[in-house]
């Protein structure tokens, strides 16, 4: 099928001209063989691509990885063995095992298949669910590889495909806005230069596209039929994880071409403003870069999982111990048991027994019978805790993918849970590591406020301004309600919808700028936001309307606000900018062209731009905007008439969390900009490595003695609910890292703009461009140059950890480190020094941190801190990240899936992670802690009554129990209500869960899964067992039992222990809960009945089936009122002392949800005393957020006032 079927590129149609060929020279794309190119074909460089011949023979022989890209944990072949590995991984599993296999042999006590039945049923259940959650990663896999490309499939002729059906070798045809399938060599494009549009923003992060070219040789290869004949081989180099780097050559019709970065699209990044593109598909599947960086989804166990492996060695040392003490004490009998012709155990029948109690071979029985309670005592470790573990989670991810709060109506997309393993992670998170682009921001920018010749013009209101308002008290509050007030009454026509324009203000607005007393200073300020800048103007043919591509977002911006204001930009040719004017004098728009001479270019080491234009009157001007840190130093001492204004509204903006720039110009001279002019060209021909060194020193000359216009401030527009979220995250002693690929500057600003950053907040920087560094990179030597990169780096740390050593408690600081530097900071030999001044820090950012160094620094912080770590991202270059974190958060945005496929939660905006973790989060860990912490109180409790009975009868390897009572007290009788507790308790609501972050620091200090609650609730479930043994012991021992007159025999008193056992441990329950419903009622009840029911009918059953259990409760516990008595004193009796605790502990030492409680419960939750007294109980003050903000300035405006006093 030719083109003429394939949308975006229409048959023979006429080739795009490329617009930004007249300001830039794309030598970039022209790589040279004097530049590692000597390498190919050597070790790491045999890679070899037979273009457009993908099934001939030699390829075939290379056997290249096919383009199926695969997520999921497990495989058909491998489902079975790694599964079973897992649940063998967990120590409790192995002994259920071992007991289980033991059950079939005489050693036992008791049957093989009640000993079985309940590992398989363990065992089973969690299989399942681990296989259920991995099919719907295929589910995922499979729709990312059905995607549809078209490739060529000879006599040029090009088809659909799926991904995954690609091959090395394969020609492809890539339409606008589509992802690219695999790694591809750029051939050709709509464009005659043969170059095109790419957004990288799943890979770096970077909004602003990238242009791609490709060799002169292959651009005339723009129609499908041009492939029918095209024979290419590609040497390059293999398969790598390195984004930025690409060598290789190409040998087309006997002629080397080199290639370069250049011409590499990668897998996962975007096509954009590009009509089409041809390219050769270079590395596939688990070849591609993208998937080099990544990992295989690793398996992730939570803390608390990983501490009950502990518990589980713990309770396994304790069987241990009271088996082998049991044994001692066995053998100790059993060789007294025959003496002299007299039995003393003569129930045991020592004078005619098997080995097992034979007198005269006492210590092989004490052997035996201490393998005999190893199995008998196995019910200290409650097997089925995993499984209900299992249940519960797989119910609260139920609970998380169900929350309407969570649901982002925009995109259709629910929170998705795609592991519930690691639920109660949510609540322990101690450090939240973010990507910038597209997690924390809606990757636009909007123009919102200025200010020019002092004056401040604006109203528009920003994210950070609307979360500051919302606070109780705020003077913001009533100033911002009437200005959205105001928007609200203005008519529909009148509400702005430009995207990259939220400014409102009349004095401006509709050419009313001209009635303003320094309109002159207004019409050079706006002149200069059209014509400062290299965007290019597209005219839309059908509506005439002009679009600007720009190179950044906030750069359209500043076009759009000139455009909006009357100073519309709508056509550049190689010299010219040319305007659609408001003309001052006549009020009319007119047309006007400037000449455009000269262009210097921003960087991050200039910090601004400017242009050198010719008006129409032949005045040459300098026109510069830049940062505020370099612009106000090059005033002019007659230009700075409104500097101080302006300097205070910039910080105003910065609060505010805008980014603003400042706005000069000056009158050139034509002998001056002569002498400018030689010099720069002279520079722009160097050929030398300082060659752009000697361009900054000849722009610096010129760049000097400006006249201040003002400043403007662009809104790095936050996603909704971004500082409202990052401000209860840090109340709630949540620390929260930026890890972003974006430029320093950029990383700054939105550190502002979310209130990660504030104005008094000190700021550590760590980079690499000292002159030093810069020098000694100018030499080329690749050691030296390395060497002092690490010095310096090692300086730079140092210096920030004296420096935070030095300071008071009361200052914030920010580390800001670049990637460049966090090479070195991450070596061994730095990293703890780094870590310890980041842990130092109030707010961290990376900035230009590769994927890998993202995945370095959250497996440094989760390692080296020791405490849980969530990182959040939505591209693919957040992958590595996700995957090392103990939680990764996937956000579901609009680009692409790559990030939600390797993630353990999907989430569609940031601000949902302030409720999945201060609710969900919180009641989760609770929720699991509570239900552990009670499943070892219920097997202690139960587990122990069996060694008490062995106790009193001796050590003779005897159950207190029937087989099927011990088997079913875990499915039946008491795991329910437990499960109830793990899946709907609640101390405190939603609402109080968020109104008090400091709740969850309960997580954060694992208070309820402290050793110390974990041993407390093992000495409750030994003091239960001890009082419901004795109790039972003592009351039923002496007493006729029936009515005629007998005493309980051994099978009436299992029955009674084991009832009472029941209701002690489903009280407990009852006590333990703090939110009580219908299924938790239904479930603690309903398990005390299903008991009775079971032992009724279980017990009605043939003696063969229902052995000791036979009739004992129709017949005999049912009938008598001692029974029933003695079940309801031992269960009051036994309960009392912990109801007494509770209730002293949450009247005089109450914890955090303690105090919430009491505050709910006698009305004071809306009164601010009493909220500030359980915040005051904080374990972190909190330094950054909007509160942190609005805080530090009251704190400033009061210290201001005491000064003046």
């Amino acid at each position: 099928m030719g083109r003429s079927g394939g949308g975006g590129g229409g048959g023979g149609g006429r080739r795009k001209k490329l617009h930004l060929s007249k300001i830039y020279a794309f030598s970039c794309g022209k790589a040279s063989f004097k530049e590692d190119h000597s390498q190919i074909g050597g070790p790491g460089f045999s890679r070899v691509v037979f273009c457009n011949e993908p099934d001939c023979a030699e390829a075939g022989v290379l056997n290249y990885s096919d383009n199926y890209v695969r997520t999921t944990k497990y495989t058909l072949a491998t489902f079975v063995p790694k599964s079973l590995f897992e649940q063998f991984r967990r120590v409790a599993n192995v002994y259920f095992l071992v007991a289980a296999c033991l059950s079939f042999t005489p050693l036992t006590p008791y049957s093989g298949a009640s000993a079985l039945l309940p590992l398989l049923v363990v065992i089973g259940a969690t299989m399942i669910k681990e296989g259920i959650e991995d099919w719907r990663r295929k589910q995922q896999d499979i729709e990312m590889n059905n995607r549809k490309v078209k490739v060529h499939n000879g006599d040029g002729v090009f088809d659909y495909t799926e991904w995954r059906n690609l091959t090395v070798g394969d020609v492809v045809m890539v339409e606008k806005d589509n992802f690219f399938p695999a790694d591809l060599l750029l051939l050709s494009s709509s464009y005659d230069e043969a170059i095109c549009y790419v957004e990288t923003m799943n890979l770096d992060g970077e909004t602003n596209l990238k242009v791609k070219q490709a060799l002169d040789a292959t651009s005339g290869l723009n129609e499908d039929s041009s492939f029918q004949d095209f024979k290419a081989v590609v040497k390059c180099e293999d398969p790598n994880a390195s984004l930025y780097t690409f060598v290789g050559s190409m040998e087309l019709a006997e002629q080397q071409y080199p290639l370069s970065p250049q011409q590499l699209l990668l897998r996962d990044s975007k096509l954009r403003n590009t009509e089409f593109i041809y390219g050769v598909v270079i590395f596939t599947g688990h070849d591609t870069k993208v998937i080099q960086n990544s990992r295989s989804p690793p398996s992730k166990r939570s803390r608390i999982e990983r501490k009950m492996d502990k518990i589980v060695y713990f309770l396994f040392f304790l069987l241990v111990v009271i088996a082998f003490v049991g044994s001692i004490v066995f053998g100790i009998e059993t060789r007294k048991d025959l003496r002299n012709g007299k039995m003393k155990r003569w129930y045991l029948r020592p004078d005619d027994t098997k080995v097992y109690y034979n007198p005269k071979q006492a210590p092989i029985a004490a052997i035996l019978h201490f393998l005999t309670a190893l199995i008998l005592y196995g019910y200290l470790i409650p097997i089925s805790l995993y499984v209900s573990m299992e249940i519960v989670k797989v119910l609260q991810s139920v609970f998380i993918n169900q929350d309407q709060q969570m649901y982002y109506e925009e995109t259709d997309k629910p929170a998705h849970a795609r592991t519930s393993n690691l639920n109660e992670e949510l609540g322990q998170v101690e450090t939240i590591l973010s990507d910038k682009t597209g997690t924390l921001t809606c990757n636009s920018m909007e123009f919102v406020k200025c200010s020019i010749a002092g004056v401040a013009y604006g109203q528009g209101i920003t994210e950070v301004e609307r979360a500051m308002a919302r606070r109780k008290g705020s003077p913001l509050a009533d100033k911002i309600r009437e200005r959205e007030e105001e928007m609200v009454e203005l008519p529909a026509n009148r509400k702005n919808t430009i995207k990259g324009f939220n400014f409102e203000d009349e004095r401006v607005m509709n050419g009313k700028w001209l009635d303003e007393p320094r309109a002159d200073v207004i019409q050079k300020f706006l002149r200069l936001l059209a014509i400062c800048h290299t965007a290019i103007p597209e005219e839309d043919e059908e509506s005439g309307k002009i679009s600007y591509e720009a190179e950044s977002p906030d750069e359209a911006a500043f076009v759009i606000a000139a455009r909006e204001l009357g100073f519309e930009f709508y056509k550049r040719t190689q010299t010219s900018i040319s305007l659609h004017e408001l003309d001052p004098l006549s009020g009319v728009r007119i047309e006007r062209a400037y000449k455009l001479l000269s262009v210097l270019e921003f960087n991050s080491t200039r910090k601004r731009m400017s242009v050198i234009v010719r008006d129409g009157d032949g005045k040459l001007l300098l026109l510069s905007k830049g940062a505020d840190s370099v612009m106000f130093e090059r005033l002019a001492k007659d230009g700075r008439d409104f500097e101080e204004k302006t300097r205070e509204h910039i910080n105003e903006y910065a609060d505010a969390g805008l980014r603003t720039l400042v706005l000069a110009y000056r009158e050139l001279s034509e002998e001056e900009y002569r002498n400018f002019n030689e010099e720069f060209t002279e520079a722009k021909n160097l050929v030398s490595s300082d060659r752009d060194a000697v361009i900054e020193e000849v722009a610096e000359k010129i760049e000097k003695n400006l006249i201040l216009l003002g400043a403007t401030a662009v809104e790095d527009k936050l996603q909704i609910g971004v500082p409202e979220c990052i401000d209860k995250l840090a109340q709630a002693g949540i620390k929260i890292w930026v890890l972003t690929g974006d430029k320093m500057e950029t990383a700054i600003n939105i550190g502002f703009a979310c209130s990660l950053l504030r104005q008094e907040m000190k700021q550590i920087i760590i980079n690499l461009e000292t002159p030093e560094i810069l020098a000694i990179e100018k030499e080329g030597d690749k050691a030296e140059i390395a060497k002092a990169c690490k010095a310096s780096v090692v300086k730079q740390i140092s210096d920030g950890v004296k420096q935070l050593t030095s300071s008071g408690s009361a200052d914030a600081y920010a580390l800001i480190i670049d990637g460049k530097s966090l090479t070195y900071a991450l070596q061994d030999d730095t990293k703890n020094n780094f870590l310890d001044l980041a842990v130092g820090c109030a707010s961290v950012i990376c900035c230009r941190s590769s994927p890998k160094q993202k995945a370095l620094v959250t497996r440094l912080v989760k390692i080296g801190t020791g405490k849980t770590t969530l990182a959040i991202g939505d591209g693919a270059n957040d992958v590595g990240m996700l995957q090392e974190a103990d939680i990764g958060i996937g956000i579901s945005g609009v680009e692409g899936m790559q990030a939600v496929m390797s993630s353990d939660i999907a989430i569609a905006q940031f601000r949902f992670l302030e409720r999945l973790l201060l609710v969900h989060g919180h009641w989760c860990y609770r929720r699991i802690s509570s239900m552990v912490c009670y499943f070892f109180y219920k097997n202690i409790t139960f587990g122990l009554t069996l060694f008490l009975f062995e106790a009193y009868a001796s050590f003779s390897g005897q159950a207190a129990y029937n087989d099927w009572f011990t088997s079913f007290y875990n499915v039946f009788f008491t795991s329910l209500p437990a499960l109830a507790l793990g899946v709907f308790d609640q101390d405190v609501s939603a609402r109080f869960c968020l109104k008090f972050p400091l709740l969850y620091q309960e997580g954060v200090q694992n208070v309820l899964f402290s050793w110390r609650r974990i041993l407390s609730w093992m000495f409750n479930g030994l003091y239960s067992s001890i009082m419901i043994f004795f109790f039972c012991i003592t009351a039923s021992q002496t007493q006729s039992f029936r009515k005629s007159g007998q005493v309980v025999d051994m099978e009436i008193l299992g029955a009674t222990l084991y009832t009472c056992v029941v209701w002690v441990v489903n009280c407990q329950m009852a006590l333990s809960i703090s939110y009580f419903t219908v299924i938790q009622h239904i479930f603690i009840w309903g398990s005390i009945l299903v008991w009775y029911l079971f032992l009724m009918l279980y017990g009605a059953m043939t003696p063969k089936i229902s052995t000791t259990a036979y009739k004992v409760f129709i017949e005999a516990c049912a009938t008598a009122p001692s029974y029933w008595l003695i079940t309801v004193f031992v269960t009051i009796s036994t309960l009392i002392p912990y109801f007494m605790y509770s209730a002293i502990q949450m009247r005089f030492f109450p914890m955090y949800h303690g105090m919430i409680q009491w505050i709910r419960y006698e009305g004071h939750s809306d009164d601010p005393e009493f909220c500030n007294v359980v915040r005051q109980r904080s374990i972190r003050p909190t330094t950054v957020g909007f509160t942190a903000r609005a805080n530090a300035r009251s704190n400033r405006i009061k210290e201001r006032q005491r000064q003046r006093t």
